[in-house]
């Protein structure tokens, strides 16, 4: 991980030190925050029962404000990057034509350790949202809040790395403290060209689990400090076990197979309990 924050105050250190964790420098987010475009998407239908048993094998947690305050108990400690923009939908004319959507006000009250906010570069709402991400970070540099960028992609947008080092690197001047992206082939010049830490999103489900998993090993090889995973371990037939193995490759420095042989391990553990608890009824 870079040095970054070395001119940080130590508010701003704190916060992003509880998002990626001192020990490694290294981060599991766990995405939750697809309803604010897509609605009541697969696997997300009530989202607490989604979040609830994931919530403890999280670093942090991805989230709009509606979310958060209709469906996790604020007992929890786990650190919450709030989800600040949106205006579109899945449905609607254009996605890129977002804007702030959440107050930095509203985001103290929620005690947000992290303000995330979407950027479309070279959409037609490119200024819109660039000049968003500017706007957030003054009020966060305010308040000693971080702000994650995430380099959002349009139905347009090839997802090279030509694209997502142009778009990593535009946020990080903007003053982003974090940026998430996509992988992409040669995604270690993604990397070595942002000056701040690389996130990697997971993207859509991908049919086959060890392909998740792959993902998110290449992209920690090849610079990432850690993963912002949603619908390919809350979509899983397992969720908890692909969460403990995607932790196991971002923490354990496990690859690819040994996270794929937790995953299974996991799974009939999950199985026999089933049984167990069946046979009792």
């Amino acid at each position: 991980m870079n040095d970054s924050n070395q001119n940080m105050d130590w508010g701003m250190k704190n916060r992003v030190s509880k998002i990626i964790r001192p020990e490694d420098g290294r981060c599991v987010m766990l995405a939750v925050d697809h309803g604010y475009f897509l609605g009541p998407t697969e696997g997300l239908e009530v989202p607490g029962r989604t979040i609830q048993p994931l919530l403890s094998y999280a670093d942090s947690l991805m989230i709009t404000r509606g979310v958060l305050r209709t469906s996790v108990n604020p007992n929890t400690d786990v650190p919450i990057v709030l989800r600040v923009s949106g205006g579109s939908s899945i449905i609607g004319e254009d996605l890129s034509n977002e804007s702030i959507t959440t107050s930095i006000e509203d985001a103290i009250k929620l005690n947000a350790t992290c303000l995330a906010l979407s950027i479309f570069v070279a959409s037609k709402y490119e200024h819109q949202t660039l000049t968003a991400l500017s706007k957030l970070v003054d009020e966060g540099e305010k308040y000693g809040i971080p702000v994650l960028a995430v380099t959002a992609v349009g139905k347009e947008m090839t997802r090279d790395a030509r694209y997502l080092s142009l778009a990593c690197r535009i946020a990080a001047e903007l003053g982003a403290h974090v940026v998430k992206t996509y992988y992409c082939e040669n995604f270690e010049r993604v990397v070595e060209g942002c000056p701040v830490p690389v996130v990697i999103a997971g993207g859509k489900k991908l049919s086959k689990e060890i392909d998740a998993l792959e993902l998110a090993y290449n992209a920690i090889e090849q610079g990432a400090v850690g993963v912002d995973m949603g619908r390919n371990i809350w979509q899983s037939d397992h969720p908890i076990a692909m969460i403990k193995a995607v932790r196991a490759i971002v923490h354990n420095n496990s690859d690819a197979e040994e996270a794929y042989n937790i995953l299974l391990k996991e799974k009939e553990k999950e199985t026999q309990q089933h049984r167990i608890i069946k046979s009792v009824d």
